[in-house]
């Protein structure tokens, strides 16, 4: 597996023109994670750069398109970071080194500050006027990963396709309120940020596409463990300073979403035999199975709480 991962990455660096001049003992390499991802620190003379090169099959699910447009657009604006090259069709990436930054992780993300600049980071991505060339919408990707799932004679959970039928009184409410779609990341795990003394940066736009603006915020509780002191921070500095229930319980709703569509990439992480273990991030689980189930079940908790009627209607409003 590491030949096949260094074939790979010597591969990209033949083909990005800031690295292909430097003889390979030139180069100062690192490799600084990725969940199906490879990203790569790379020293090249006096500039540093961090090098992504896309996993084995990530092309069945990723709209590389999309993620070019996403990518520069969001360099453009300082949200991302400073995008240098983006090899259209295959998504080998290059970006500046964000100096002096910290990976964000659920343990760091207890810090209400931390959240409050998750909060002005998606507000500011999702208040920008940019229009992203798709839609993300999660009922049609979630079906694109079932097809993908069923053309492997991959699995998912037993119960899946009853839970996406309950789901569908979620989906309701959501789109009776009328929200308008605003450009969105869709896929921020912790990982995905990094902190520096002023602000957050969030990286990797593979998932990017115009969404409801609270899935973002769903998808950050989600994925960083957030309990409702966090989620307040978050949504409070997202809503210019003021707390709104109604965004609130939206959010509630799109965590239930949220684990419903990612039950199905991590079965999706177990069919392609993805060699990462989710250990090796920040999620406690061995294998990308457990990951499967923890997403499910975490849906199921949701849905079955006694408060969210409430959060349904107050979402319809």
């Amino acid at each position: 597996m590491e030949v096949q991962e260094d074939t790979r990455l010597q591969e990209a660096i033949s083909r990005v023109p800031q690295l292909k001049t430097f003889p390979r003992a030139e180069l100062q390499i690192k490799k600084v994670g990725g969940l199906t991802n490879r990203n790569y620190q790379i020293t090249a003379g006096p500039d540093v750069y961090v090098l992504r090169v896309p996993g084995e099959g990530t092309e069945q699910y990723v709209d590389r398109g999309a993620d070019e447009q996403a990518g520069r657009i969001t360099s453009d604006i300082g949200v991302n970071a400073n995008l240098v090259f983006y090899e259209t069709g295959t998504g080998v990436q290059l970006t500046r080194f964000v100096e002096d930054a910290l990976m964000m992780t659920p343990e760091r993300f207890k810090d209400l500050e931390a959240c409050s600049r998750a909060g002005r980071i998606f507000s500011k991505l999702h208040r920008s006027g940019a229009v992203f060339h798709k839609e993300f919408n999660d009922v049609e990707k979630a079906q694109e990963y079932l097809d993908v799932l069923k053309s492997m004679g991959g699995k998912f959970p037993d119960g899946y396709d009853d839970l996406q039928k309950e789901a569908l009184v979620v989906r309701k409410a959501l789109k009776d309120a009328n929200m308008p779609l605003v450009p969105s990341h869709n896929d921020p795990v912790p990982e995905n940020f990094l902190n520096t003394r002023d602000r957050l940066y969030l990286l990797d736009w593979e998932f990017a596409g115009n969404n409801d603006p609270m899935w973002d915020l769903g998808d950050l509780s989600v994925e960083a463990y957030f309990d409702e002191a966090q989620d307040r921070a978050m949504l409070t500095a997202y809503n210019s300073g003021e707390f709104s229930d109604r965004l609130y319980s939206r959010m509630i709703l799109q965590k239930a979403m949220v684990f419903l569509l990612w039950t199905l990439w991590g079965a999706l992480q177990v069919a392609n035999k993805n060699p990462l273990k989710p250990s090796e991030i920040h999620y406690p689980f061995d294998d990308f199975w457990e990951y499967t189930m923890d997403r499910f079940n975490r849906c199921k908790e949701i849905m079955q709480a006694p408060d969210f009627g409430q959060h349904i209607d107050r979402a319809r409003s």
